[in-house]
């Protein structure tokens, strides 16, 4: 396993990032347990969940949220293994259904992380992230609250998730006001179909010394070796999904073809590219099964000529470069 510095810090995480987003929902408790005593074995580090997670839906229906950090937390009271995680959760969505339960207020910054240091039966988080911006909020009181979280000892770092990159130079500048170290991580979708964070998001993390990790690598699936599956009838599609494979199909084929030809599996092609582009971190899995977990550790081993990236590059054309030359001079 290959460590890397998070952004500007000094904190080393894996190479990949477990994502417990399944944990409770698709994943029972006791193969939750066994994905998490695997990746330890094998030397990821770095565990990623939210106070929303294990839910059925949301934001409609809050009241399953939890479950995911409270089966972590039961595995870390099992397990003893909390010291060898470097352990991220999030804050902001709705959590119950009054008007403070949910967002990032100072009040429910506060709450939301008392509750989360319970589920998960720890004395702090690592890396605390706002799940998303707050447009109501101002950055003051945002930043008071998150500073006194540091003072208290119960979170060590701070992370932004589906930030613009403009929000994040805006936080990053009222940090610096405050003489606080503001934030050091950015999550956002990121994967061979959908770029759009190269236009400004990757150069704001790069100039503001954030380490970037990008979730739905395999673009929820369609990188994972769709239209196999769905020739040799191994899952069923919603007819969205149908919808978007037709519409990308040609260059699917190609994909796919390029995975076979490379003798690797789809997902691991998607992931190996992932890993090779210089402003990402460490791509977060979600595995639902400890086979889905062995495979994408085994993908690790993999490396890409700049032959075969140019080609997937070709398959799936970016955005042209970073803004503004991406659409202008």
């Amino acid at each position: 396993m290959r460590y890397r510095f998070l952004g500007r810090t000094g904190l080393k995480i894996s190479d990949l990032c477990l994502g417990t987003m399944n944990f409770g929902d698709v994943t029972d408790e006791k193969e939750s347990c066994m994905i998490m005593d695997k990746a330890i074995d094998a030397g990821i580090n770095f565990f990623d969940t939210a106070d929303v997670y294990g839910g059925l839906q949301w934001p409609e229906i809050p009241r399953g949220y939890g479950i995911s950090e409270e089966i972590i937390g039961r595995w870390f009271k099992k397990s003893g293994q909390r010291d060898k995680v470097i352990l991220a959760t999030k804050v902001y969505q709705p959590m119950d259904f009054g008007p403070n339960d949910r967002y990032l207020s100072a009040y429910h910054i506060r709450k939301a992380c008392e509750d989360s240091l319970r589920r998960l039966k720890t004395d702090h988080i690592d890396l605390y992230q706002m799940h998303h911006i707050d447009r109501e909020t101002p950055w003051e009181e945002i930043w008071q609250a998150m500073e006194l979280l540091v003072q208290q000892g119960k979170v060590l770092y701070i992370g932004s998730c589906n930030f613009a990159g403009w929000q994040i130079a805006t936080a990053q500048g009222l940090a610096k006001e405050r003489h606080f170290y503001g934030l050091v991580s950015e999550q956002s979708p990121y994967n061979l179909t959908e770029r759009t964070v190269e236009l400004e998001v990757l150069p704001s993390c790069r100039y503001h010394g954030l380490g970037f990790i990008p979730y739905s690598p395999l673009a929820g699936g369609l990188l994972g070796g769709v239209l196999s599956k769905q020739k040799n009838g191994e899952r069923r599609f919603r007819e969205q999904e149908l919808k978007i494979i037709e519409k990308l199909r040609y260059q699917l084929e190609k994909y796919e073809n390029l995975a076979a030809e490379l003798k690797i599996t789809p997902a691991n092609l998607a992931l190996a590219w992932l890993r090779h582009q210089p402003d990402v971190t460490a791509p977060i899995i979600g595995p639902r099964t400890e086979t889905q977990l062995d495979n994408a550790i085994e993908g690790l081993s993999i490396t890409l000529s700049d032959e075969i990236i140019h080609t997937l590059n070709d398959i799936w054309p970016g955005m042209g470069g970073e803004a503004p030359e991406a659409y202008a001079w």
